[in-house]
C-alpha cells in the first residue's frame, strides 16, 4: 500500500497525519507552540517556529509509523491563515516575522484605502473587502511602518508554501492562500491582479508569479531534507492551501450549498459556490478542490476556542486546581455545572470580540463584553454565554451567507476542537436550528492535506476525494424550546454591537 502524510500548521500547533490512502491513520504527532502577540490587536508568529513544527511532526510520524520511506508517496502541508505572508528578500531569507490573520493593527491603513481608492471597484475585482483581517491591508502597515523591511522585501509567501519552498527548493502560491489575500487577486481571471495593486501601490513583482491548484505539485523533496526526515528524496510536495478551505474539503464539503464550521482558536463558517460577491461582508478564495469553478465563502469570528481559553484561564482558577488533584480536564469539570444552566444563561449575553472581530461587523475596535450580570451568575453562567456568544457569532455569518440566495445543506457539519463539547454542540445546533454533525475520526486540516496529497499524486480519484475518508456522526438535534428562547436572544445579541459601537472605539 502506498502512504501520503498531511501537514497542518495551525495557529497554536503543528499537526502530522502518516495515512494510507484507504484513509487509515497510521501516525501521528503535533508540536504546540503560541503566537507572538507583543502589543495589543497585534499577531504574529517567527517562520521558523512552524518550519521546526513541521520537521519535528513530519519526522515523528515517519519514525513512529514503521513505514519504509518509498511506500510513502507524496506530502501536502496546510496552514492557518497568514495574513501578510513571510516578507523574503532576494535571497529568500525571511525579513521579519509574519503578521498572522488575527492581527488587526492595519487600521489606519483600512482607513486609507477607504478613502483614496475605488472600493467598489477593488470589491469587483477581488470579490473581498477592505479591513486588517486582510493581507493586502498589512502588506500596507509594513510598507508604512518598516521601510527598511519594504525596500528589501522581493515577495510575500503565505506559511505553507515558505514551507515548501524550504523543503524543495521551489516555490509557489495556492489560489486559495492568493485569494485570501484580499486585495492583490482578481477572483474572476484566477490571477495577480495588475489593476488592484496599481490602486493600493504594491508592486506586482513582491507576489510569487506561480500560481498553482491546491493539489498540484510544488517540486520534490530536497536531498538534505529527505536525509533528515526520514523519506525518499524528490518525494513530491502539493502546494496545499488555507486550512479552513482544507478543513471543508476533508469534511466532504465540495459541492454548492455545503457549508462546514470550524471551531478552533478562532471560528470560520463557511459554504461552497459557484459565485464571488462581496455584497455580503463575508470572505472569498478559490477552494482548495475545483477552485476554478468553486469558490470557499466564509465569515468568522476571531475568537472562539481562544474566548474559552481565555475564560478558563482567567476564572476558572478552582477547577484548574481540581483538575491538577484529579488528572480531570477543567472544561469538562466547568462544562458540568453549565449544562444545568438553562438556554440563554438567564438573562446573559456574551459577546466574543476579544480581539476586535471579523464579520459581518468587520470592527478592529469592537470589544468582549458580558451583558446583563447580576449577583445570581456563577461562572458555570458565564461560561455557558461564552459558548452561547460563540454560537451567536456563527448564527450572525449564516444569516450573512444566506444573503447570498445560496441554498445551504440541511445538516451543519463542525469541526475542530469544539466538536469535543456535546454541550457546545447541542448549543450550536439550537441557536442555528440545524443538525449538527462532526467528524468521528477527530483529525480535520491535517487530514484534508493527506487528500490533496493523494489526489495530486493519483492514488485516489475525483469520486473518492469528493467522498471523503471521513465519516461523519450526528452530535445534536435542535430542541425546539431551546430554539425558541436562542432567536429572541440572538435578536439582543444583533443589536448590542451597533449600541455599545461609540463606546467600544472609546475603549483604548
Amino acid at each position: 500500500m502506498k502512504y501520503v502524510i498531511g501537514v497542518d500548521i495551525g495557529t497554536q500547533s503543528t499537526k502530522c497525519l502518516l495515512v494510507g490512502i484507504d484513509g487509515k491513520v497510521h501516525s501521528q504527532h503535533s508540536v504546540a507552540y503560541q503566537p507572538e502577540t507583543p502589543k495589543p490587536l497585534w499577531a504574529q508568529q517567527d517562520c521558523e517556529v512552524w518550519f521546526d513544527a513541521v520537521c519535528e511532526s513530519v519526522r515523528a510520524c515517519v519514525a513512529g509509523s514503521g513505514v519504509a520511506p518509498a511506500d510513502i508517496a507524496a506530502m501536502c502541508v496546510s496552514s492557518l491563515y497568514g495574513g501578510a505572508g513571510i516578507p523574503v528578500d532576494e535571497a529568500m531569507r525571511p525579513l521579519h516575522p509574519c503578521l498572522i490573520w488575527m492581527d488587526r493593527r492595519a487600521t489606519a491603513e483600512v482607513d486609507a484605502v477607504n478613502a483614496n481608492v475605488d472600493v467598489a471597484r477593488l470589491q469587483a475585482i477581488t470579490g473581498n473587502g477592505v479591513d486588517s483581517y486582510y493581507g493586502f491591508t498589512k502588506i500596507l502597515w509594513v510598507r508604512e511602518h518598516l521601510p527598511e523591511v519594504w525596500s528589501k522585501t522581493r515577495h510575500f509567501l503565505p506559511p505553507n508554501s515558505y514551507i515548501n519552498w524550504r523543503l524543495t527548493g521551489e516555490f509557489a502560491v495556492d489560489h486559495s492562500s492568493a485569494g485570501n489575500i484580499g486585495g492583490v487577486y482578481d477572483a474572476a481571471r484566477r490571477q495577480w491582479s495588475q489593476e488592484a495593486m496599481e490602486m493600493l501601490g504594491i508592486p506586482s513583482r513582491m507576489m510569487p508569479p506561480r500560481l498553482v491548484e491546491s493539489s498540484d505539485v510544488v517540486g520534490g523533496l530536497s536531498a538534505e531534507w529527505a536525509a533528515k526526515l526520514g523519506l525518499a528524496e524528490g518525494m513530491p510536495l502539493m502546494a496545499g492551501g488555507v486550512d479552513a478551505a482544507v478543513a471543508t474539503f476533508c469534511a466532504g464539503v465540495t459541492g454548492s450549498g455545503d457549508h462546514v464550521a470550524m471551531i478552533g482558536t478562532s471560528m470560520c463558517w463557511g459554504f461552497v459556490s459557484p459565485t464571488v460577491d462581496a455584497r455580503h461582508r463575508l470572505i472569498t478564495m478559490p477552494h482548495v478542490y475545483r477552485g476554478a469553478d468553486r469558490s470557499y465563502v466564509f465569515g468568522g469570528a476571531i475568537t472562539a476556542g481562544a474566548a474559552v481559553t481565555w475564560f478558563r484561564e482567567a476564572f476558572c482558577q478552582a477547577e484548574i486546581a481540581e483538575a491538577a488533584r484529579t488528572g480531570e480536564d477543567a472544561h469538562a469539570l466547568i462544562e458540568r455545572k453549565a449544562v444545568d444552566v438553562p438556554p440563554g444563561a438567564e438573562g446573559l449575553v456574551f459577546l466574543p470580540y476579544l480581539m476586535g472581530e471579523r464579520s459581518p461587523i468587520w470592527d478592529a475596535q469592537a470589544k468582549g463584553a458580558f451583558i446583563g450580570l447580576s449577583l445570581a451568575h456563577s461562572r458555570a453562567h458565564l461560561y455557558r454565554a461564552v459558548l452561547e456568544g460563540v454560537s451567536f457569532a456563527l448564527q450572525h455569518n449564516i444569516e450573512a451567507g444566506r444573503q447570498s440566495g445560496q441554498p445551504l445543506d440541511e445538516r451543519l457539519i463542525v469541526v475542530g476542537g469544539a466538536a469535543h463539547s456535546d454541550l457546545w454542540m447541542q448549543i450550536v445546533a439550537d441557536i442555528t436550528g440545524y443538525p449538527v454533525f462532526t467528524i468521528e475520526q477527530e483529525v480535520e486540516a491535517a487530514l484534508g492535506a493527506a487528500m490533496l496529497a493523494a489526489l495530486g499524486a493519483g492514488l485516489v480519484d475525483a469520486a473518492t476525494a469528493e467522498r471523503g475518508w471521513v465519516t461523519l456522526v450526528e452530535r445534536a438535534r435542535p430542541e425546539p424550546r431551546a430554539q425558541a428562547a436562542y432567536r429572541e436572544r440572538f435578536e439582543i445579541y444583533k443589536s448590542l454591537y451597533p449600541a455599545l459601537r461609540d463606546a467600544m472605539q472609546r475603549l483604548k
